[in-house]
């Protein structure tokens, strides 16, 4: 191990990945597993067609709660946070005053003044400074009372449960029943045996849960799903599924999709832009475009034939330079060429014909709807 290496955090279930012979590479300043023996192909399938199991504990998580904690949220974060019941959440955008994106996170209820926030990792410490920072802005309207703040890492780690057969096996290893949970709702409850929080998220496209653990719990919990899992045909996961997973279903990953020089309306994420519910930071430069009109979008575009697109591949109409794919690949499920990228807005319907550049050579693809794939549809080419 070099001196790189061993500055890596690592996740509680690190020895188990290196155990299970997991390939483990740097990710966001994590020592994470990338793919498992049996490669990142057939772990994309098992999530597909029954259930995979992901260490997710490099993801940043904090806790706000007091009087003052919905304002807090409401002044930082794009949506409105007064439409959370408690056990509901919602996906959300953290902006610079001038749009850009700082990250996307997801915000859970989970009392009636206590929230539970879920960050990306390479940018957990940078939101939570950035938070801080905007606590104290000139500009924000006068707090009703504290705010008690916390980062949960590393005391406590999160692992995802995906796929078709996730819902049986959650019945199997949660108490209470998490079920009747539906779509981006949260509860206390437990895991294997363990205090839990339990979320219906996920980062995949398909049926899932994500559990928030106490991290010297996590290699007792972990093995407890994967022996409840046998029967099931569960599989651990790494990175790389997860990877190709969010491309098809057309979920935005922060550093490509989304970066500072993004806006959530470039972006495609109008509807996490609430400008009905008052202030919040960025707010006067996103209302000012969403009147002008965003100059490029954020689409989807599918290879009309061979081909595999990848990360700043340049995308051309009329053999000139419009865009680069900020995501690509070949999808395993729909088994053809796929990317995200932005395109001039005058580009962004679909069935516009565009070609991405390939090592030099043009390859014909179309603009289609995101997401590429989606749970309860039929799976099928996207173009002709």
């Amino acid at each position: 191990m070099d001196a790189a290496d061993a500055a890596l955090r690592r996740t509680a279930l690190y020895d188990t990945h290196v155990a299970a012979g997991a390939r483990i590479v740097p990710f966001a300043g994590f020592a994470m597993p990338v793919q498992y023996p049996t490669g990142v192909l057939a772990e994309h399938h098992v999530v597909r067609r029954k259930v995979g199991l992901f260490d997710i504990g490099h993801m940043g998580q904090f806790w706000f709660a007091g009087r003052g904690a919905l304002d807090l949220l409401q002044w930082v974060t794009t949506h409105d946070v007064t439409r959370l019941d408690v056990g509901t959440a919602q996906y959300s955008l953290l902006c610079l005053p001038s749009g850009g994106v700082v990250d996307d996170i997801i915000v859970y209820r989970l009392e009636e003044d206590g929230y539970f926030v879920v960050v990306n990792a390479a940018n957990a410490d940078r939101d939570w400074d950035w938070i801080a920072e905007q606590a104290q802005a000139s500009e924000r309207p006068a707090a009703p009372g504290p705010v008690e703040s916390q980062r949960l890492i590393p005391e406590r780690t999160l692992i995802a449960l995906q796929g078709p057969r996730s819902r049986s096996l959650a019945l199997a290893v949660c108490e209470p029943d998490p079920t009747p949970l539906r779509n981006y709702r949260a509860m206390r409850g437990a895991v294997a045996g363990v205090d839990a929080i339990i979320a219906r998220t996920g980062y995949t496209g398909e049926y899932g849960f994500e559990f928030s653990i106490p991290a010297a719990t996590a290699t007792t919990v972990w093995q407890a799903i994967l022996d409840a899992g046998e029967a099931a045909g569960l599989a651990s996961c790494g990175l790389g599924a997860r990877d190709t997973l969010r491309l098809e279903a057309g979920m935005a990953l922060y550093g490509h999709e989304l970066t500072e020089d993004t806006t959530p309306l470039e972006a495609g994420l109008d509807r996490v832009v609430r400008f009905e519910k008052g202030p919040f930071v960025g707010r006067s430069a996103l209302e000012e475009q969403a009147a002008a009109g965003a100059q490029r979008r954020l689409v989807g575009l599918a290879l009309t034939g061979r081909g595999v697109p990848r990360e700043e591949c340049a995308i051309l109409h009329d053999g000139q330079r419009v865009g680069q794919l900020t995501s690509g690949g070949h999808s395993p499920t729909l088994k053809q060429g796929i990317g995200m990228g932005y395109v001039p807005t005058t580009l962004a319907t679909p069935g516009t014909e565009l070609d991405i550049e390939i090592r030099g050579r043009p390859f014909p693809a179309q603009v289609v709807p995101l997401p590429f794939y989606r749970r309860p549809r039929r799976r099928r080419k996207l173009t002709a």
